[in-house]
């Protein structure tokens, strides 16, 4: 499993800028003035920085703009000029660390960072963005890189107040690593066992098996992995770190280790990125150790469903009728459209059970999502507006995008079947949409919900915070739901 680099905290001593091997940063506000560092690193390297500084050209530089001073007189082997303010916001010092990420390479970094007011957000800046999936790389190619240090005036408090930060990174770098494996090593049984591992952080895990599922009447979810040899599984962690009795926030994930459509093929070109179907169970699984590495006064249960949606003699087949847990009856017309089947189960088990105060469930579950909102949005569906709001208002606190959708009956009708209760789709008209609307149905009346279609935000081309693949999309913002809105 990837581990985030160590960052380290250290007193702000001038000698310390001598003799460093790898790049030192400097941050400079836009009216060019220098901090103490900043003036030690200028004289160390012969006025290199006021001069760059200096130029008029340093006004027309935007926030987040990085001058490289490459090899200067007397100093390490780069100096990188930041331009950012001391009071600069979480987002900016985010976005200027993970630049400084990209920049470095596998070398080290130390950060000036003494006249920062949030050096703690440029250290999981870096963090985040030197991310590398490195498992099944050998030789050089797989060498992790080098830490971080962060120079400030109280490297006790520096660290104290990083310490949620890297228990953050740890949560996405989990979900990212879920979401970057292979199939062929991310079965739903390893799936299992590394969610099992959580136990050591003080998470309660149970698996239920495939003749536990048929006992408690999850049909839709079974007959998804039906055709599959690795057996379809139910995880269910909990996090009780609220108050005894406390209803808790639930998190239901969709984990399709690998989706081939089933017998409603997928074409081959792109398939193989189908290993990332388990995004939103990966999510759900990097919110919980998150969670527990920062010891969350909240009560929150994740459960995940583990299938792999193959093609074979014994798979589902369009037109077959299946019982859901509920008791409703599915029609299914196309079998690339298991990933309501496995939540629709798992979303009705966890209110039977738990009877949480909200549920939220995670879905790579339509390629309609992508074309309303791209890759840069998740699409938002819920039944409770203030629920809801509360969601966006965490999702854009840690930018992350994600955009609320419309719901409303006229849309069931998309899903009539003349053979069942409904059809497991709609249609290609609101594709993302009917896909909720049939969620919806295996919702309680009294259950605040929301559904986020995260199809297009879970594995994308290189962004801010990560290189290209797996995100860890929607770890930050539910865990700063969670710190809003639910720990007590």
């Amino acid at each position: 499993m990837t581990q985030p680099v160590a960052v380290e905290f250290i007193a702000a001593d001038l000698d310390a800028l001598e003799g460093v091997e790898g790049r030192i940063a400097v941050f400079v506000g836009p009216d060019g003035q220098l901090d103490m560092q900043a003036r030690r690193m200028n004289r160390l390297s012969k006025g290199a920085i006021a001069r760059v500084v200096g130029d008029e050209s340093w006004a027309e530089r935007k926030i987040g703009d990085i001058v490289t001073l490459s090899f200067p007189a007397g100093t390490a082997k780069a100096i990188d000029i930041v331009v950012l303010e001391k009071k600069a916001g979480v987002q900016a010092c985010r976005k200027a660390g993970a630049s400084l990420a990209k920049l470095r390479g596998s070398e080290t970094l130390l950060l000036c960072a003494a006249r920062m007011k949030h050096p703690e957000e440029l250290a999981l800046g870096v963090v985040l963005r030197t991310y590398a999936f490195i498992d099944h790389k050998t030789g050089d190619q797989g060498k992790p890189p080098a830490g971080v240090t962060v120079m400030v005036t109280d490297p006790e408090a520096g660290a104290a107040t990083y310490a949620p930060k890297a228990a953050l990174a740890e949560g996405v770098f989990f979900t990212r690593d879920l979401v970057s494996e292979p199939a062929n090593v991310l079965t739903t049984t390893e799936f299992a066992a590394r969610l099992e591992s959580l136990t050591e952080l003080g998470v309660t895990v149970e698996v239920l098996e495939e003749e536990q599922l048929a006992e408690l009447g999850m049909r839709a979810m079974l007959a998804v992995g039906q055709g599959s040899v690795s057996p379809s599984k139910l995880v269910v962690m909990q996090w009780n770190g609220g108050n005894d009795g406390d209803a808790p926030l639930a998190l239901v994930g969709k984990g399709v280790v690998f989706d081939t459509g089933g017998i409603s093929l997928k074409p081959a070109g792109g398939m193989e990125d189908m290993t990332m179907d388990m995004g939103g169970a990966g999510v759900v699984s990097g919110v919980m150790k998150t969670l527990a590495l920062r010891k969350a006064k909240a009560n929150v249960v994740g459960i995940v469903g583990l299938v792999e949606n193959m093609p074979d003699g014994n798979a589902i087949r369009p037109g077959d009728v299946v019982r859901t847990m509920k008791g409703d009856t599915v029609e299914i017309i196309n079998t690339d459209a298991e990933g309501r089947l496995v939540l629709c189960d798992a979303l009705w088990y966890t209110q039977e059970r738990f009877n949480p105060a909200g549920v939220i469930d995670l879905a790579t579950l339509t390629g309609a999502i992508i074309i309303g909102l791209g890759h840069e949005n998740a699409g938002v569906f819920s039944n409770d507006d203030t629920f809801c709001h509360s969601f966006l208002k965490a999702a854009k606190s840690e930018n992350e995008g994600a955009w609320r959708m419309p719901l409303a009956p006229a849309y069931d009708k998309q899903l009539a079947s003349p053979t069942a209760d409904m059809k497991n789709v709609g249609g290609r008209p609101a594709g993302s949409i009917t896909a909720a609307q049939y969620l919806l149905r295996f919702v309680k009346e009294e259950t605040p919900w929301i559904h986020l279609d995260i199809a297009g935000v879970a594995s994308r081309a290189e962004h801010t915070l990560h290189p290209k693949g797996a995100s860890g999309w929607g770890v930050m913002a539910l865990d700063r739901l969670v710190r809003d809105a639910y720990e007590s």
